[in-house]
Parts: structure tokens; sequence; C-alpha cells
């Protein structure tokens, strides 16, 4: 894999310049006074971590700066991110499991969190361990095939893995909304994979473009970058709709498999026990610092969009029901971990 490394370091040197420019128009159109005065008095007084369990240059990692950034500018202190890569995610949620309740350690996470829990990969309980706090972004996922595959279809891949799996590799490790979707996809078309675990987006991407594998899915955030490189060929959006950065790509609903989908949304979330004060500040920050009109515009360009608005109370309501989902989904899917 070394002989790639000055293509994929371009790659995320590339992503990270253009998010530049978004991360200094958090700083411009904050309101700090306003902010300041809409938190606790003793919070925060040092700087605060947000782990992730993507590698750097990731899209998680860009989404979990831009949120840093915001918090770090409204409070006047700093907010670093702390990227634990591996184990799927294991690792990062198994650190803020043992992290004290008081709001200095938090964890980004997309929906593999939830199916760490549901999938029995983590000897917690999820939601009696965590806080939800806020969700900061949503999109889609993007099915892609190493540019030596003729397949420029959902149907054409199908039937070019008839002979045998196509390796593939998602960006969330085993058990993750990646490894899950696609299992159901296939169960759904025919198509015949063969999951090839990585320690997250960056190095699946990495593969993908070496020809390691030639299947993967990322986010749009880091797909629609390696798309427009050559070193990928878009397949199928895994939304419902199309990706606003992607236009001309259709959904995979588009090519014959209606309400099929694989989406991503982060969510920030706390130890268990966290002061609410606490949470419900880091949540009013967060949302009105990401729905300022010249961060919308630069998510959208790259195929995100802020999250709907939730309280830390709704946004608990909503991911219990998710879980009780995801965990019929594996169940009825028959999947061992």
């Amino acid at each position: 894999m070394a002989i790639w490394e000055p293509e994929v370091k371009h790659l995320h040197l590339h992503m990270i310049r253009n998010w530049s420019c978004c991360l200094a128009s958090a700083v411009a159109v904050c309101n700090a006074a306003a902010f300041a005065q809409d938190r606790p008095s003793a919070y925060p007084t040092r700087p605060v971590r947000i782990l992730i369990g993507s590698q750097p240059g990731a899209g998680g990692d860009m989404i979990a700066r831009l949120t840093a950034q915001v918090l770090s500018d409204c409070w006047g202190q700093n907010v670093v991110v702390d990227p634990r890569p591996g184990g799927g995610g294991v690792i990062a949620s198994g650190m803020l499991a043992k992290a004290t309740p008081d709001g200095y350690t938090l964890l980004q996470s997309g929906d593999g969190l939830m199916l760490q829990g549901a999938t029995k990969r983590v000897p917690f309980d999820i939601l009696k361990t965590f806080d939800p706090v806020v969700a900061s972004t949503q999109q889609p996922y993007i099915l892609m095939v190493n540019v030596s595959v003729p397949a420029k279809t959902v149907k054409e891949l199908i039937a070019h893995s008839a002979s045998k799996p196509l390796p593939f590799a998602g960006s969330t490790g085993v058990g993750g909304t990646v490894h899950l979707g696609m299992e159901k996809l296939s169960k759904l078309s025919g198509l015949q994979l063969r999951h090839v675990t990585y320690k997250g987006s960056a190095p699946a991407l990495l593969a993908l473009m070496g020809g390691e594998v030639i299947v993967g899915v990322s986010a749009s955030l880091s797909a629609t970058t390696a798309i427009r490189s050559g070193k990928v060929r878009g397949v199928a959006a895994l939304g419902l709709t199309r990706a606003t950065s992607l236009p001309e790509l259709p959904t995979i609903g588009e090519q014959g498999y209606p309400g099929f989908k694989i989406t991503n949304r982060y969510v920030v979330w706390s130890r268990a026990g966290t002061p609410r004060p606490i949470l419900q500040a880091i949540n009013r920050a967060v949302i009105e610092g990401l729905n300022t009109p010249q961060i919308v515009q630069k998510l959208a360009a790259d195929g995100s969009e802020p999250a709907e608005r939730s309280t830390p109370e709704q946004l608990r309501a909503e991911l219990t029901l998710y879980f009780a989902e995801l965990e019929r989904q594996v169940k009825e899917l028959g999947l061992k971990f």
C-alpha cells in the first residue's frame, strides 16, 4: 500500500484546503458574545476533546474539525479532534465509555455507533452509556468502482460479480453502516461481494484507488473528491435523492431499487450523566454554527448538509427507535459478528 501514499496524501490535502474557507467562515459568522451567555459559567475552562473513529482526512474528520472550530470560536476555548481509528469505531467509543461525564470528552460518530450496540460488538449498552448531544450533518454514501472495472451502472456491476464475488471495502468496518447496508443490497439484488476490512474510510478509499479492492462505498464528502480525481468511478448515489455534489450520478433507486438507501448522519455524543446545561449549550452552539449561509453552501458543494435541528431529548427518542430497527435488521439478515 505504501506506493499509493503520495496520492492519498494529495487527496487529503486537497480536501483540507477546500474546507479551510469553510472553517474561516465559522469564525466570521459566530456571535461569540451571544453564545458565551448561553452556556454554563464554569464550562469549558480547559480544552475539550472530540474523539472520532476515522483517520485524518476522512469525511468524519472534516466534519469533526468543522464542529470543533464552531465550538472553539463561540466559546474562546480550544476544542481538539482526536482520531482513534480501528475496530469500526470501537476503539473511540470505548474511550468515551471510560471518560468522566463532564463534557470535556465527546465523541463524533456516524450511524456506526448504533450498529456497535445492535451487533453486540461492545460490552456496554450504547443508549445507557452515552448521551446523544447534537446531530451535526448528514450525507449519502456513494457506490464506486476502481476505473479498471467496466461496470458503469448497478445492473452492470451485478452482472460483473456473477462469476465470483468482488472484493469490496466499506468505510465503517465489520458491523458498520456500510457493511450492513451492502449485505442487505446483496440479498436484494444478487450482487456478489467479498467484504475486506480496513481501519477507516481513508485506507479503504486508498485500497479502492490502488485496485487492492475493486468496489467501495464512502460518504459523499470523501467520494466526491475521489471521483473527481479520476481514480475511481461513481456507480450510484445511495441516498433517496442525488448527491448535490454529484448531480449527474443516478441514485440506486433510479437504477431499479426504489426505497433502498445507505446514508450517514454524524452525531456528537457525551458520557451519560453529563449535566444537562452542558448538553444544551453544545447542542445550540453546533446547530447555530453549522446553519450559517456560508457553511451550508460549502457543505452542499461536498454533498452534505446540516442535520435536522433537534434537542438532545428529541435526538434520544429518535435514536431509541432507530436502534430497535437496527436490531431487527441484524436478526433478519442473520448476520454474525
